[in-house]
């Protein structure tokens, strides 16, 4: 089963919503939209699922061209971020609503629904109304009623985004496997860069209406072609700042210099933009190859396990560090942060992969 987008756009009046897009999305592994709110993700997949139809290009199923079929001809299914349910039908009747539509026979739609609720762990919630359903549930019957349709395609607009943090993970550690092997394309969307590398499959990176790149996930995340597309998958925002090559070292203003690894030993001389992920500045050298960046701490934050500190480099330029554990910051002093040179992106004016370090993660 495969999804085809040939040069889909979106025009509204002279705004242009998507830009002319081409992506294949096909069945066996999770295909995700990354990017942030308003990138166009929710755009793309209603014009994909025939909810909105393009200004130009094809969409085509398995090769047939379905841009004028309406979503109900398609047999495709739609989980939004929010719960829709029935709220004066039960789990079960939520679930086998599709089927019943559909004219599927009485006698099938038990034992489909009671399988869709076994994947769902939701069988001992089948007689409940979704009123009295935890976040969590509601949301599990909203992917159980997708999952009975036996759809050609299931798109997922953010589904996880209104549940809180444990529900969260238990869900997408779950998705993968409840939705393997069924022959359906699965299209993610999501605006949380760890989310898709967590999910794996295949991301396309979206930014104002236009894919930025798109190919195996772990590849584009380590691998990526433009500065739009290294930000789109960095949270938090990668850190950026001009700097010039002289030599064998990249200098940062007056202050800050480095010796250039890799493939950006062999750059000429001139100006790029260096990127480099919070993960890779930390608060402690991590080995001698680090290079120390004393700024002043302005922001701190605390979220689990990790420490995420913003200070200013290279006059009032704020980056951001991003490290395990609790660590001590005073906003206002002085801090003393350590950078990984080998572990940066360096960019040409035009905003494209000049070089990059020798290994990323």
């Amino acid at each position: 089963m495969t999804l085809d987008l040939k040069d889909v756009c979106l025009r509204v009046g002279a705004d242009m919503h998507i830009y002319p897009t081409t992506l294949r999305l096909e069945a066996g592994e999770f295909n995700i939209l990354l990017g942030a709110t308003g990138a166009g993700k929710s755009t793309l997949i209603r014009l994909a699922a025939g909810l909105e139809r393009p200004t130009d290009g094809q969409i085509l199923v398995d090769g047939e061209d379905v841009t004028g079929r309406s979503p109900q001809k398609r047999n495709i299914s739609l989980v939004h971020q929010f719960f829709v349910n029935y709220p004066h039908l039960s789990v079960f009747e939520n679930i086998a609503s599709p089927l019943r539509v559909s004219g599927v026979p009485k006698s099938e739609i038990a034992g489909r629904v009671e399988e869709a609720a076994d994947i769902l762990q939701l069988r001992p919630m089948l007689g409940r109304r979704p009123q009295e359903l935890s976040g969590g549930q509601q949301q599990r019957t909203a992917l159980a009623r997708a999952i009975v349709k036996e759809s050609k395609a299931i798109f997922l607009d953010e589904p996880l985004a209104n549940l809180d943090y444990k529900l969260r993970e238990e869900l997408r550690e779950q998705l993968p496997e409840l939705l393997a092997g069924r022959g359906t394309v699965i299209v993610y969307a999501t605006s949380e860069p760890t989310e898709a590398l967590l999910l794996g499959g295949r991301t396309a990176l979206m930014h104002e209406g236009r894919v930025s790149q798109a190919g195996p996930t772990a590849e584009i995340y380590r691998n990526p072609e433009n500065l739009t597309s290294a930000s789109v998958f960095s949270d938090p925002p990668i850190n950026v700042a001009p700097v010039e090559k002289r030599g064998a070292r990249m200098h940062l203003g007056d202050a800050l210099d480095w010796p250039v690894y890799g493939d950006a030993a062999q750059l000429p001389d001139g100006r790029y933009m260096v990127g480099i992920r919070p993960h890779h500045i930390s608060p402690v050298s991590t080995d001698d190859s680090t290079v120390p960046i004393t700024g002043t701490v302005r922001i701190t934050e605390l979220s689990g396990s990790e420490s995420v500190a913003h200070f200013t480099v290279s006059g009032e330029r704020i980056w951001v560090s991003q490290s395990a554990g609790v660590q001590r910051y005073r906003v206002g002093a002085p801090h003393q942060f350590h950078m990984v040179p080998g572990q940066c992106f360096y960019f040409a004016g035009d905003g494209q992969l000049a070089a990059k370090g020798i290994a990323h993660g």
